[in-house]
C-alpha cells in the first residue's frame, strides 16, 4: 500500500456568489487574481512549498476551467506518478449518489481516495483565500501537541468576530471551546478553515456524522470532535490572509499588491507562487503611455494611462484613455478615449471608444446591494459594451450590448443590466 504522512484535500467547488457576475462561468477558486494568478494558485503553491506532494482538489460547480488550469498539476510540480494533484468531481455511486452538500460531505465521499494513501495525517484547505502559509510546521505543532485537531486561526478586531467561527482557548493553545459565528464572541481567535486530522479521527468523525444532512466541518464535525473529548489546538497564524470572497475584499486585495510596501509580496524568491499560463510575449507601452503604482500582465499593450490599477495577460489599453484603481482581467480590450475609474473587467471583455465607467452619485445596486456596492461598477465575462456609453458607480453588466440598449447612451448609478444567453 501506498503510504504517506499527509496528504491535502482541497475545497475548489463553491459557486462564490457574492462575486456576482465574476463567478457566472467558473468556480471562485478560478477566478483571476493579481494580473497573472488564479485564487487557487496561492493553496497549491503553499502544499509544494510546504512539501505536500499529494493534493486531491474537490471541485463541484463550474469546474471546466479550473480543471483546464490544474491540468495535471505540471506547474506546481504536482504531476507525480504517485501522489500529484488530482481533481475529484462528486461521482455516481452504486447507493446514495449526491452532489456535495457540505465542506465535510464532500470530504466524506472521498474517503476511499483518502485510504488509498494510508494517511497519518489530513490536511483540510479551502480554495479561495489568498494568503502564504507553511503547513509543515503547523503539522510539526500538531505532532508536539500529540493533538486530534489542530485549527489554524488568526486574531481579527472584535466587532468582526461574530462572522466567524471561533476557537476558545487556554494559554497552551489547547481549545476549550468553539462557536460558530457566536452572536457575542468571548474571544477574538477567528478559524481559517484550514484543519490537520489524524487520520484515524478524521475518518472516525466522518463516519459516526454521515448522515447529517449538508455535513460542515464547523458546524458538526469539529464539536463532535470536541464533545469526544479528543484533544483540539489552536495554531496561531499572524501573517496576511484574506478572505476574497466579497467583490470589495477580492478588489482590495487586489489594490494591497501595489501598495509601496505591499502587505502581500508576490515578489519573495523563496516562498514563489506558481500557476499555468499561457507563453506570451512581452508586455508593449507606447511612447505617449502613462503607468503609475500598477501591476501589468504578461503579453498587455498599453497605449493610454494607467494609475493603481492590475491588468491582467494580453490586455489592450487604447490611446486617450485613462484606467484608475481598476482591475482588468486578461485579454481584455479598451478603445481609445475611455475613462475607466473603479471597475473589475472580467476576461475576454470588449469596451468600445469613448466608454465611461464609474460616473454619477454612489447610490445602492437595485437587485443586489450586497454584492454590487463600494462604488465598484462590474462588467461579465465575454461581454461587449458599446461605444459611448456611460454607466454609474454599483452597477453591474454581463452580456452583449448596443447603445440602442440604453435610454440616453447611459446606464445610471445602482442599474443592472445581465444577460445569460449571450456568451460567446
Amino acid at each position: 500500500m501506498i503510504k504517506k504522512e499527509m496528504i491535502a484535500m482541497l475545497l475548489a467547488g463553491g459557486q462564490g456568489s457574492r462575486l456576482g457576475v465574476l463567478t457566472t462561468y467558473m468556480a471562485k477558486p478560478a477566478v483571476p487574481f493579481g494580473g497573472k494568478y488564479r485564487i487557487i494558485d496561492f493553496p497549491l503553491s503553499n502544499c509544494i512549498n510546504s512539501g505536500v506532494d499529494t493534493v486531491g482538489v474537490l471541485t463541484q460547480y463550474q469546474p471546466l476551467k479550473l480543471n483546464a488550469h490544474i491540468g495535471i498539476g505540471t506547474p506546481w510540480d504536482l504531476d507525480r506518478y504517485i501522489g500529484g494533484v488530482s481533481i475529484l468531481p462528486p461521482f455516481e455511486k452504486n447507493v446514495n449518489s449526491e452532489w456535495y452538500t457540505g465542506t465535510a460531505n464532500a470530504i466524506y465521499q472521498n474517503i476511499e481516495y483518502m485510504e488509498s494513501y494510508n494517511p497519518d495525517y489530513v490536511l483540510i484547505l479551502s480554495g479561495d483565500h489568498i494568503y502564504k502559509m507553511d503547513y509543515e510546521v503547523m503539522l510539526d505543532f500538531h505532532k508536539q501537541n500529540d493533538a486530534a485537531v489542530t485549527i489554524a486561526a488568526m486574531p481579527v478586531p472584535m466587532e468582526e468576530a461574530k462572522r466567524f467561527g471561533i476557537v476558545i482557548a487556554n494559554s497552551e493553545r489547547k481549545i476549550t471551546d468553539f462557536e460558530e459565528k457566536p452572536e457575542h464572541p468571548r474571544s477574538n481567535l477567528a478559524s481559517m478553515g484550514i484543519y490537520i486530522f489524524s487520520w484515524q479521527v478524521l475518518r472516525e468523525a466522518l463516519m459516526a456524522l454521515s448522515d447529517q444532512p449538508s455535513l460542515d466541518f464547523g458546524k458538526h464535525v469539529i464539536p463532535y470532535c470536541h464533545e469526544k473529548g479528543e484533544r483540539l489546538f489552536a495554531y496561531e497564524y499572524n501573517g496576511y490572509w484574506k478572505d476574497v470572497g466579497t467583490l470589495h475584499s477580492y478588489w482590495e486585495a487586489n489594490m494591497e499588491l501595489i501598495d509601496i510596501i505591499p502587505e502581500f509580496n508576490l515578489y519573495e524568491e523563496y516562498w514563489r507562487i506558481f500557476t499555468s499560463g499561457e507563453i506570451l510575449p512581452p508586455q508593449f507601452i507606447a511612447d505617449n503611455s502613462a503607468i503609475e503604482k500598477s501591476i501589468i500582465g504578461e503579453g498587455s499593450t498599453v497605449y493610454g494611462k494607467v494609475y493603481n490599477s492590475v491588468i491582467g495577460c494580453g490586455v489592450v489599453i487604447g490611446e486617450n484613455t485613462i484606467v484608475r484603481d481598476s482591475i482588468i482581467m486578461n485579454q481584455s480590450e479598451i478603445g481609445t478615449d475611455c475613462v475607466i475609474d473603479k471597475a473589475i473587467i472580467a476576461e475576454n471583455v470588449s469596451i468600445g471608444d469613448r466608454v465611461h465607467l464609474g460616473v454619477g452619485e454612489e447610490v445602492p445596486n437595485e437587485t443586489d446591494p450586497s454584492i454590487y456596492d463600494c462604488g465598484l461598477v462590474t462588467i461579465g465575462e465575454h461581454s461587449i459594451i458599446p461605444s459611448g456609453l456611460s454607466v454609474g458607480k454599483n452597477s453591474v453588466l454581463s452580456g452583449v450590448f448596443q447603445i440602442g440598449d440604453f435610454e440616453g447612451e447611459q446606464l445610471s448609478s445602482g442599474r443592472t443590466m445581465v444577460r445569460g444567453g449571450d456568451r460567446k
